[in-house]
């Protein structure tokens, strides 16, 4: 039997992310897209703007995680295939996309970053064991697709975090009944392979930067099929 797990859940959160908090995060957004945007680094950029609002280490991911420069908002509005799905071949992010799917179905915290996408501050330090929100991610995915009317999806999962093989076992076993051919694969580095192909689906800034092109698949999801979860919106 599966674990009962409120996925990417801390019960700070809901202080750390009011309405205050918000208003503070907000503001600090701005700051840190105008030093940004003049080509000062991430990393440094939030520490910097991060002390002088006295944020939490929670809360400085979600900036990192959330914020985007403008050339790189540029790049990933450019890329992203927004209707032309029928008879593709997807190449899925496997644990980015059902994490992602998994926490928002927790009702844990989940942010619409500034190139649209989902994310959320899930940690994953080398394990992943399946939960009680796994199967239904898994179908949600394939619900979706099927919608879409792919013609293959590839999913990759990354071999070096434990519990992979089990989650490709579980991918195959609730998708082999859908209307396109299947595929997933145990990779040492998902990162690499899906930065240079297309009609990837990920969140994953980097990826994003480099794939030829890609799909908003989680926010897809949830906007459209999860009226019930709601999301932190940085997009607007």
């Amino acid at each position: 039997m599966t674990q009962v797990v409120q996925r990417g859940f801390v019960s700070s959160d809901k202080i750390e992310f009011n309405d205050k908090n918000l208003g503070l995060l907000k503001e600090a957004q701005t700051d840190i897209c105008f030093l940004l945007n003049r080509g000062y680094g991430l990393d440094k950029t939030i520490e910097f703007i991060g002390n002088h609002f006295l944020f939490s280490a929670r809360q400085r991911l979600a900036l990192k995680r959330v914020i985007s420069s403008q050339e790189n908002i540029k790049i990933r509005e450019k890329s992203e295939v927004k209707n032309s799905y029928k008879d593709s071949i997807v190449h899925i992010d496997g644990l980015n996309l059902i994490i992602t799917l998994e926490v928002a179905l927790s009702n844990s915290i989940i942010f619409r970053s500034m190139d649209g996408t989902i994310r959320d501050l899930a940690g994953l330090r080398g394990t992943y064991k399946l939960i009680d929100k796994t199967d239904i991610a898994i179908k949600l995915i394939g619900e979706k697709l099927n919608q879409m009317k792919i013609k293959k999806a590839i999913f990759y999962l990354d071999s070096p975090v434990s519990n992979t093989g089990r989650l490709k076992m579980r991918i195959l076993e609730l998708l082999s009944n859908f209307n396109f051919d299947l595929e997933v694969f145990l990779v040492p580095n998902a990162d690499v392979i899906l930065s240079k192909l297309d009609y990837v689906i990920t969140s994953d800034a980097i990826i994003l930067n480099t794939c030829k092109n890609w799909i908003n698949l989680a926010y897809k999801i949830i906007s459209e099929d999860l009226c019930n979860v709601s999301y932190i919106d940085f997009y607007s």
